[in-house]
C-alpha cells in the first residue's frame, strides 16, 4: 500500500456511515457533509473557527455521485466532472477569483454567472479543501509532492520545510521536477553545475520571511517552491549569492506546484470513501511562456 493510502485509523472507520460490517462495506450513500466531516475529523484542531475551507456551491446534504480532486474547480473541470457523474468537487484554491471567494462584487458579471449557474443547475457541490489539507498530517500537499518525487525515503513528515536528497547538480534536479511533476517551464537562480543535496521547499505561495528564516536556518543548497512575491526570496537569494553563499532558487508555479496535493486527497478518497469514484483531474497551469 503507497504512503497516499494508508488505512484509515480505527476512530475515523467507526464515525463513518460505512463502520459496522464485519465482511465489508456497508452500501450507504454519502452525503458532501459526511465526506468533509470524515477529513476534518483526521486534522488536529478541526473543525477550524476561521478558514476558507467552505463550501463555494451547493450544500452539505446533496447526496454524492461521485468525487473529482482538483487544484481549480475551471469550467473545464467542472465539464468533465459532469461527464463522469461526479457532483462533487474537491478543490485546493477558490472557485470564484479571490481568495475568500466573495461573490457580491461579481453580480453584474457574465463569467461568474455562467459558472455559478451551471453548478446550480447540475446540483453540485464544490468544497475548497486548503487550510486543512496543509494541517494535516501528514500535510497532503508536501506529502504529494514528495511521492511524485520519489523523496519518501529521504522526507520527515515532522520536518516538512526539509528533505535531504543524494547530490545531484542543479540542471539535473530541475530536469527530474519538470519531467516528474510534469511541468513545462521553471524559474530559478543559479548555477546549473552546482552540487545540491539539502533542500527547503515549499509548494503553494511561500511566505518571505518564513522562508528566509529557514533558509538561514537550513543554510540548503536549494529552495524548491512554487510562488514567491518576487521582491522577497529572490531578492534575499541574489543578495545571498552575493556574499558567497551557493544557495540556488527553483520557482516552480503555484498550480503546478501543488497540484500533487489533489492527488494526494483523491487516493484518500479512495480508502475512506469507498463505493464512491474519485477522480484527480488536473487543472493545469494556464499560463503560457512566449
Amino acid at each position: 500500500m503507497s504512503q497516499l493510502t494508508k488505512a484509515a485509523g480505527s476512530a475515523v472507520l467507526l464515525s463513518s456511515p460505512i463502520a459496522g460490517l464485519a465482511g465489508g462495506y456497508a452500501n450507504e450513500s454519502w452525503t458532501v457533509g459526511q465526506i468533509m466531516d470524515l477529513f476534518i475529523n483526521e486534522v488536529r484542531g478541526g473543525p477550524l473557527k476561521e478558514t476558507v475551507d467552505t463550501l463555494k456551491a451547493g450544500n452539505r446534504d446533496i447526496k454524492v455521485t461521485g468525487i473529482v480532486t482538483t487544484m481549480f474547480a475551471t469550467l473545464e473541470v467542472i465539464e468533465k466532472a459532469i461527464d463522469l457523474n461526479a457532483n462533487f468537487i474537491v478543490a485546493h484554491e477558490p472557485t470564484f477569483y479571490n481568495h475568500l471567494d466573495k461573490t457580491d462584487w461579481l453580480e453584474s458579471d457574465e463569467v461568474y454567472h455562467y459558472k455559478a449557474d451551471l453548478l446550480k443547475r447540475r446540483n453540485m457541490a464544490i468544497w475548497r479543501n486548503h487550510d486543512y489539507i496543509h494541517r494535516h498530517f501528514p500535510d497532503g500537499v508536501k506529502t504529494g509532492v514528495i511521492t511524485q518525487l520519489g523523496w519518501e525515503k529521504y522526507y520527515d513528515a515532522k520536518v516538512n520545510h526539509l528533505v535531504v536528497i543524494p547530490a545531484i547538480i542543479l540542471k539535473e534536479l530541475i530536469e527530474h521536477i519538470k519531467q516528474k511533476l510534469g511541468i513545462s517551464t521553471v524559474r530559478y537562480i543559479g548555477d546549473l553545475s552546482q552540487s545540491c543535496k539539502k533542500i527547503v521547499i515549499s509548494p503553494g505561495f511561500g511566505d518571505g520571511s518564513g522562508i528566509i528564516s529557514w533558509i538561514n536556518k537550513e543554510k540548503p543548497d536549494v529552495v524548491i517552491g512554487g510562488e514567491f512575491h518576487e521582491w522577497e526570496v529572490p531578492e534575499y537569494i541574489r543578495d545571498a549569492r552575493a556574499t558567497g553563499q551557493p544557495v540556488s532558487l527553483i520557482i516552480m508555479g503555484h498550480a503546478d506546484s501543488e497540484e500533487p496535493g489533489s492527488e494526494y486527497m483523491a487516493a484518500w478518497l479512495k480508502e475512506k470513501v469507498p463505493g464512491v469514484k474519485a477522480t484527480h483531474i488536473p487543472a493545469k497551469n494556464p499560463l503560457s511562456f512566449f
